[in-house]
């Protein structure tokens, strides 16, 4: 395997999460009755919509193909069934617990990746911005999640 697809191979699953983060925090925006909540979901949404941008157009650099909605729908249908049940139940410390614990692996993934001390440095310098604002983001969800329950 070249260097470029070992490179684009995990920023698509890193696109791949990013997709599955976007399509989840929209549906916990649809689900929870806080107008706070409901404008912090569709932020953490749009930010992992412009996550995804960067990312694809850093595999398109590399020569690669960006994932497409057909690895997307498998994984959003996973996350689906095993979120609806929050949704329905419009519980909303269970619906930040799991936004923190899907961050959580969010940033495990990306510390991953990470570790790869020899990425292109415009790649990296994106992956750190990313990584950063996902840890930000469970900052302030633990804090959300603090003032509902």
């Amino acid at each position: 395997m070249k260097y470029t697809e070992e490179i684009s191979n995990k920023l698509n699953e890193l696109l791949i999460k990013n997709y599955v983060a976007e399509k989840g925090y929209l549906n916990a925006a649809e689900n929870v009755d806080s107008p706070t909540l409901k404008i912090f979901f569709k932020r953490r949404a749009s930010e992992r919509s412009e996550f995804a941008k960067g990312l694809r157009t850093e595999i398109l650099r590399y020569g690669e193909i960006p994932e497409d909605s057909g690895s997307f729908k498998g994984a959003v249908h996973r996350n689906w069934m095993s979120l609806k049940s929050l949704f329905i139940s419009n519980n909303e410390e269970a619906i930040l617990d799991e936004a923190i614990r899907g961050e959580e692996a969010s940033l495990e993934e990306y510390n991953e990746v990470l570790k790869d001390r020899a990425l292109p440095p415009s790649i990296d310098t994106m992956l750190f911005k990313q990584r950063n604002a996902i840890r930000a983001a469970i900052n302030t969800e633990k804090v959300h999640e603090e003032l509902v329950s």
